[in-house]
């Protein structure tokens, strides 16, 4: 499928209405169904937009009927899907707004741009409610380190999202990375953001009303981005990236702060009716999504939008992705008061039409009609595909989670110098060692609420002027996903829920990014289909409903699609900021226990056990029995052990479970869900375990906090110092940045 040239500065030419429904990327039934609606046959212009607004990027075609399927109301739940972003309430009329987006082909072929425009959008979803952004996190996933490609793409993507965040001073408070060979030629991009917002402030996009004016604001609008909706983010990558290069965005993050206090100060003052960012599909999307939500029309003349490139026309105008724009509805009679704020923060906003009653999109130019559609033709009439009628579940495969555990003849002194070296290589591995080298370019700080930064379990942000606070947190289990999609997606929802849990905060809802592979093929359909229903049940389990949230599919490459991945976002609740469970060793004497599951078997969750073990931990956190927590993943027990020695420098002696029939080996490196290790003052650790007895969790007492030594008798020990060299500097090794 070809791609629309759109070389700044240079006229592009309308395809021909033979061509145009093939070449904005639908298919011919897809074509036969906007025929119908329209009963006519669209011109190119207005075929242009359907191609856009019914891309997969947009429309959520081979998604929209499992989505639904999802958990979205609850006590806390103050706006679910179906907005720029979800929202939940904090109480005393203040709500936390939250979402995370994808922005993955786009990095593939343009690393900067695609991840720094990427951080834009998200940052535009959050503060298009009325909320004033307070932190970005970010879920990426990239191939192995060795590979150059991998290397160039880490430089580009972590230097997109540092020069972003950092320029329009939003702290990046938390992550995820994931090396694995599958994300070698797809890589994963997904950005969060997290604002706050007063209750009656709370900004909408479906609130427009017939004969309100609509504004254009932000960036002068220019030929980058068209197509990258349709043709860019809706297909596979093959041999062509190259060509679709002009289809990735430019940002602006300095012009993206004055829309940011523009739009806080426009909702302030009450001066608007309907907010709306562009984005994806760009001025079709949010014309079309605003009128539909609302249920009246649009006239919009396009001849009255700034621009930065000459000639260009109505086609482009419409279907560009320029960053850095809203949409604004001004309330009836506040025009003044909004162009007023415009100009104060030097932006460019245009009076570009009007709300109508009567429910058409008209675009105008040269006083002429260029284009007339309902908008509920563009968005409520998108086509909706049942995956689940050619899913079909592949072969098994094996787990690619853990170490190969493997039985060893007695425990000799051989045996225990193995193991040490073998913790050593675990810590210094890309998919434990500590992510440092790529976070410490992002600021964590600016804006003085980040209470905990990267390297605890979650990120904790205070909220000014009150006592409580947020811990936020995104995780993912790819390589679970590799073999069974239903447990991965559970899996990234309990452990991103239990990061919370061990900073003391009690979960309040997620965000979703699904990034998953063709969903036209057989297998890929099953993979959708199974990673929904696997958060579903998480999320049912653990009383987490999803209030936002973005599906990225077609992350191929020639054929062959990347492992199911949800990234999930959690946000929680700290009724008292200072009492968060501090990232820390805990003090010399205190007890060392592991709370949940010891054992290590197949790829499988307990969601009643994690639930369990959640309102537990909580529990005891709320008693002040808790002096450090940390979750068990990625490593097993031996990793979660040394990462919580090195928070303070401090070492342990402890000893494993004695579980019937597992291996030692298997015990300390395997990677099973559903596991916490807890430190508790000596004289508090039998209040822990009848705390644990009474919500049904098991508890083993390892040790005690204390020496130089991680010593876990009787099969290894190692120094404190070896544990840290390997943990800090594994990953600019595996990198070549030693």
């Amino acid at each position: 499928m070809s791609s629309v040239p759109v070389t700044e500065g240079t006229r592009t030419a309308e395809p021909s209405h033979t061509d145009a429904a093939r070449e904005v990327g639908l298919t011919a039934h897809e074509a036969g169904l906007a025929r119908a609606l329209v009963g006519r046959e669209p011109n190119a212009l207005e075929w242009g937009m359907f191609g856009a607004m019914w891309s997969e990027h947009c429309a959520y075609k081979h998604s929209k009927k499992l989505l639904r399927t999802l958990p979205t109301e609850g006590a806390r739940v103050a706006l679910g899907p179906g907005e720029n972003a979800g929202a939940v309430d904090l109480g005393e009329g203040l709500l936390c707004v939250f979402k995370i987006e994808s922005h993955n082909h786009p990095s593939a072929v343009e690393p900067f741009q695609g991840a720094a425009t990427g951080v834009g959008g998200i940052l535009r979803d959050v503060f298009a409610m009325g909320a004033r952004p307070v932190a970005l996190l970010n879920a990426l996933a990239f191939g192995p380190p060795s590979d150059p490609r991998t290397r160039r793409l880490v430089v580009g993507v972590v230097g997109g999202i540092g020069s972003y965040g950092n320029c329009v001073g939003i702290p990046d408070v938390a992550g995820h990375v994931s090396f694995e060979e599958c994300f070698a030629d797809n890589p994963l991009v997904n950005a969060m953001c997290v604002g706050f917002v007063r209750k009656d402030a709370l900004a909408r996009s479906a609130t427009a009303r017939p004969g309100s004016a609509v504004y254009l604001v932000g960036s002068d609008t220019g030929r980058d981005g068209i197509a990258g909706a349709s043709l860019l983010a809706s297909f596979e990558l093959g041999s062509g990236d190259d060509a679709k290069r002009p289809s990735v965005q430019v940002g602006s993050p300095f012009l993206e702060k004055l829309l940011l206090e523009a739009t806080l100060e426009l909702v302030e003052r009450d001066a608007v009716e309907a907010i709306q960012d562009l984005g994806a599909a760009g001025l079709t999307c949010a014309t079309s999504e605003v009128a539909a939500r609302s249920g009246v029309g649009m006239r919009i003349d396009v001849d009255r939008v700034p621009r930065r490139a000459a000639g260009m026309i109505p086609y482009e105008v419409m279907l560009s992705e320029s960053q850095e724009r809203m949409l604004v509805v001004a309330r009836p009679g506040r025009e003044r008061d909004v162009e007023e704020v415009f100009r104060r923060w030097e932006l460019h906003g245009t009076c570009i039409g009007d709300v109508t009653g009567e429910p058409v999109l008209e675009v105008r130019s040269a006083g002429e009609v260029v284009a007339s559609l309902r908008p509920s033709w563009l968005t409520d009439d998108a086509p909706e595909y049942d995956v689940t009628e050619w899913a079909k579940r592949p072969e098994p495969r094996s787990s690619g989670t853990g170490s190969r555990p493997r039985e060893v003849p007695g425990e000799s002194p051989t045996f225990r110098q193995e193991l040490g070296l073998e913790l050593l290589e675990v810590l210094a591995s890309p998919r434990v060692a500590s992510r440092r080298i790529l976070y410490r370019t992002y600021d964590q700080m600016v804006g003085t609420d980040t209470v905990v930064e990267p390297g605890g379990d979650a990120g904790v942000l205070r909220i000014k002027g009150r006592s409580d606070g947020i811990a936020v947190a995104v995780d993912a289990q790819p390589a679970v996903a590799a073999v069974d999609p239903w447990v991965g997606a559970a899996s990234a929802v309990a452990e991103a829920t239990r990061n919370l849990v061990c900073m003391g905060a009690r979960p309040l809802a997620i965000t979703d990014c699904l990034n998953l592979g063709n969903p036209e093929r057989p297998e890929g359909a099953w993979q959708l289909e199974r990673t929904v229903a696997g958060i579903r049940a998480a999320c049912e389990a653990l009383g987490t409903p999803v209030v936002s949230g973005n599906v990225s599919l077609y992350n191929a490459t020639r054929g062959a699609d990347i492992w199911p991945t949800a990234m999930i976002g959690a946000v929680g609740h700290l009724p008292d900021v200072a009492r968060h469970i501090p990232v820390t060793s805990g003090r010399p004497g205190d007890t060392v226990l592991l709370a949940g599951s010891a054992t290590v078997g197949e790829v499988a969750i307990d969601l009643d056990l994690e639930a369990r073990l959640q309102r537990f931990v909580l529990a005891a956190c709320e008693r002040g029995l808790v002096r450090a927590a940390h979750d068990r993943s990625e490593g097993g027990l031996a990793a979660a052990l040394a990462e919580l020695c090195l928070r303070d420098g401090v070492g342990m002696k402890v000893t494993l479970p004695a579980v019937r029939g597992i291996d030692k080996r298997r015990v300390l490196f395997g990677e099973g869900p559903s596991g916490i290790v807890l430190v508790a003052a000596a004289d508090g650790a039998d209040a822990v375990r009848a705390l644990a007895a009474e919500h049904g969790v098991p508890v083993w007492t390892l040790g005690a906090v204390g020496g130089d030594l991680l010593e876990v008798a009787p099969v290894l020990g190692l120094p404190v110092d070896a544990l840290r060299d390997a943990y800090e500097n594994g990953l600019a090794r595996a990198l070549g940045r030693a």
